[in-house]
């Protein structure tokens, strides 16, 4: 499932940056149970919410959806 897939990419991503959830949702400026609804699985993000993790991420939208890479 796609909302699965993209949520275990933020997890990983999120993970090698060393943030929590708090300090991702925090630069993101999302709310911090949305995060993790959407690690989960649970949510379905916006494209803009995904924007919003991507760049505090600090990863293109291009190499945010290269979901088959490391998760």
């Amino acid at each position: 499932m796609i909302t699965k897939r993209v949520g275990n990419r933020i997890k990983f991503l999120r993970n090698q940056m060393g943030l929590s959830q708090e300090k991702l949702a925090l630069k993101a400026g999302i709310d911090r149970t949305y995060l993790a609804g959407i690690e989960s699985g649970k949510r379905n993000a916006t494209i803009i919410s995904i924007e919003k993790i991507a760049n505090a991420l600090e990863v293109s939208m291009r190499d945010f959806f290269d979901l088959d890479n490391n998760c």
